[in-house]
């Protein structure tokens, strides 16, 4: 890629069979054990234009249609140009109210393993858990999106939301980043460009909030974020004075990721396209945490499932496994279909009522509390319980040294 050139769109094939002879005509042609690699630089495109480049390039191979440029085609540099005349004012007032008083340096307790400030230089390394949730988990957390009006984004970032709350022990005034495709009007999503932004969420959550009760919140909080997703975070930044490198909340970050039916249909001709995924030696942390949910309505053993990549400047690799398994524990409670678990009362108990501690860690507990460990050597006893009831033995089997109880 070259920026200064404006090259910014890669291709070429990669060959994992090579045909050796004298006539080359047959290494011009892709075979299937071929890969075609396209690449866009991040600065030209994003997520969503993926799907409209495949579905164009396959029209454009099956058609044998040229393309001849059309001067009144909507194209990004109109979006941009447009964008510059919008009258920001609303949308500089809503963020300077919704970010009021906030502390942007304040850190959310996250069990971090080592200590980094905002803007201390990253590695870049990551540790990454990743969580596939089974049929039943699945088809309930579709469910509820139905019955509650809501949608999978804002389900999974209100799941978060509880998630947080509990793992920071109960901190109430919480704000992160999402991710917003930011294609808000029907002209911009067939354009190629990218549109996607970081957008600040603040929740003041009530600890008497039910789950349900958390959902229409974020909710509504969604619904008003889109509606000034429009205004640029730099500007949002400098409107509160505050500088990319020391904005704490733009490091905790959630994402809601639908695979497209479509990428499976694609063909030149009679060939079928498959997509892959190349797969990186080394995976890369760009922020300190971050959730994505990854919905795939093609799958049936893999419909919903959750990637957590964190820094490991911040978190070991066996503190992201617990975490996630704290998060997979959670959303255990809120949606499972086992008929031992109330699923009614605790989507409509206070939040406060769910737990992140693991059934193997209550049992571990109840061990210690309540019986002595094989481990434990001296005498001294395993609980107050328990050093009444010795006392007690002591009074019944030794007349000679009565003792009051």
């Amino acid at each position: 890629f070259d920026l200064s050139t404006g090259r910014v769109f890669h291709c070429e094939v990669l060959r994992q069979e090579i045909v050796s002879n004298n006539n080359d005509t047959n290494n011009r042609f892709i075979t299937d054990s071929d890969i075609l690699l396209i690449a866009f630089h991040h600065a030209a495109t994003d997520r969503s234009a993926y799907q409209l480049f495949l579905n164009d390039l396959c029209f454009a191979y099956n058609t044998n249609v040229e393309w001849t440029g059309d001067e009144d085609l909507l194209q990004y540099v109109d979006y941009s140009v447009h964008e510059r005349l919008i009258d920001m004012t609303p949308s500089r007032d809503f963020w300077l109210l919704e970010l009021k008083d906030y502390d942007f340096e304040h850190r959310l307790s996250l069990s971090t393993d080592q200590h980094c400030l905002s803007n201390d230089q990253r590695s870049g390394f990551a540790s990454i858990a990743q969580i596939s949730f089974d049929k039943n988990i699945s088809k309930s957390f579709l469910n509820y999106v139905s019955t509650h009006q809501t949608t999978p984004f804002q389900l999974g970032l209100s799941i978060l939301y509880a998630f947080l709350f509990k793992l920071t022990h109960g901190e109430n005034d919480l704000c992160i980043s999402f991710l917003n495709a930011n294609r808000y009007r029907s002209e911009l999503q067939n354009i190629m460009g990218m549109f996607v932004s970081a957008l600040p969420c603040r929740m003041q959550i009530n600890s008497h909030l039910s789950f349900d009760e958390l959902v229409k919140c974020v909710q509504e909080k969604c619904i008003s974020i889109l509606e000034h997703s429009h205004y640029p975070l730099q500007h949002i930044l400098t409107d509160i004075h505050a500088h990319q490198s020391n904005v704490a909340f733009l490091q905790t970050v959630f994402d809601f990721i639908t695979r497209s039916p479509d990428i499976d249909q694609l063909s030149f001709d009679d060939v079928d396209l498959r997509p892959i995924e190349l797969k990186q030696s080394t995976e890369i942390a760009k922020f300190d945490f971050m959730l994505t949910f990854i919905y795939n309505p093609m799958s049936n053993d893999d419909m919903l499932s959750c990637r957590i990549v964190c820094s490991h400047d911040l978190f070991e690799d066996m503190t992201v496994t617990k975490i996630a398994r704290r998060f997979e524990y959670l959303i255990e409670q809120l949606f499972s279909m086992d008929s031992n678990i109330n699923q009614t009362d605790i989507l409509v108990s206070p939040i406060t009522k769910l737990s992140l501690i693991l059934p193997e860690e209550v049992y571990e507990m109840e061990q210690i509390v309540f019986s002595r460990q094989p481990d434990i050597m001296n005498e001294a006893p395993a609980s107050y319980a328990q050093a009444r009831i010795w006392l007690d033995e002591r009074i019944r089997f030794d007349s000679k040294n009565s003792q009051v109880a």
